[in-house]
């Protein structure tokens, strides 16, 4: 469905940008991948899947470098057709305490980088009259958690962002989404539970289940690859006139 397009994935090499990555590569799309660590292991993953790739390693938190990973993609492969902005940290503090030099990294990467990429991965798309960009929020780019400020601000600001994207672009054939997931089992979650079952000296299953029952009613985590699913569906024919939604893959946490 996306052959012959490019995709750009912030925070790809590993977690949920991989699974986001290996989705659209499955459709066809060559992707451009960013994140730190290891990017050889993800790259030959995605290639297996008969699409070509490149890696950038910008820095999210810092618009020269943003700039030089979407020239870079240009020159690569044309433009990016489609812009996943996935890259994220977190750091949980009650606000008196939050250091403000992390408050300031989160926004950074967390809420800017989606700018930066955004304003520089439009006109390219608004020439083809075609794109599309998918933001990952968060279920708490709808509702909040205590300890979690600038993570649920620069959230609640990614929806905000997604929504005046898809306004301005609503008749050039680009729309813009935000993906809003619940709980997903990646190595930082799998970190937390197993910090859960030292502190509490439970098992790994009961600090697991605890973590579920406290927000999310269906008990499950979502998955990387149901997340790129929904990401694949936001880029098909299907989806040409759904733009501006921030959709909830959360086991029922907003419903509550």
């Amino acid at each position: 469905m996306l052959k012959g397009k490019t995709a750009l994935v912030t925070g790809s090499t590993s977690g949920i940008g991989l699974g986001l990555a290996k989705a659209l590569a499955q459709q066809g799309a060559n992707i451009v991948v960013n994140g730190f660590g290891d990017h050889a292991g993800p790259e030959a993953e995605i290639r297996a899947l008969g699409v070509q790739t490149a890696y950038h390693g910008a820095d999210m938190s810092k618009p020269a470098e943003i700039e030089d990973m979407m020239a870079f993609a240009a020159k690569t492969f044309g433009r990016v057709d489609i812009l996943v902005n996935n890259a994220g940290i977190q750091h949980v503090s009650r606000v008196e305490h939050f250091p403000p030099e992390r408050w300031d990294a989160i926004i950074a990467i967390n809420l800017s980088s989606a700018f930066h990429t955004t304003r520089l991965a439009l006109p390219g798309m608004q020439q083809a009259g075609w794109g599309r960009i998918i933001n990952i929020a968060s279920v708490h780019g709808l509702v909040a958690s205590a300890e979690k400020a600038a993570y649920v601000a620069a959230k609640h600001g990614i929806v905000g962002l997604t929504k005046v994207t898809a306004l301005e672009n609503a008749q050039g054939g680009v729309t813009c989404n935000a993906i809003c997931p619940g709980w997903v089992l990646t190595p930082l979650v799998q970190k937390q539970i197993d910090a859960k079952a030292a502190e509490q000296k439970i098992s790994v299953a009961d600090a697991t289940k605890q973590l579920l029952q406290e927000k999310e009613p269906s008990l499950r985590f979502t998955t990387p690859e149901e997340l790129g699913a929904l990401a694949v569906f936001f880029c098909s024919q299907a989806a040409h006139n759904v733009t501006g939604v921030a959709w909830n893959m959360d086991g029922g946490w907003v419903a509550q």
